[in-house]
């Protein structure tokens, strides 16, 4: 068994696909169409983080040594 799959979104070049292929012998294979629904791009929230600094002492020669 083979299997082609394709995404087709233009409705026109769907309907052309299927009429060719209801036209071929239909004993030879069979056709399945599973329509999805076009996802929608969902905003994404960003989530941030606060790092708490204060009253710390950022050593450059202590950090140039790690």
């Amino acid at each position: 068994m083979q299997t082609i799959r394709l995404d087709i979104n233009n409705h026109n070049i769907f309907n052309t696909i299927m009429d060719f292929l209801n036209n071929l012998p239909q004993n030879e294979f069979r056709v399945k169409v599973e329509k999805r629904p076009i996802r929608t791009v969902k905003r994404r929230k960003l989530n941030a983080i606060s790092l708490k600094t204060k009253g710390f002492k950022f050593d450059r020669e202590e950090s140039h040594e790690r």
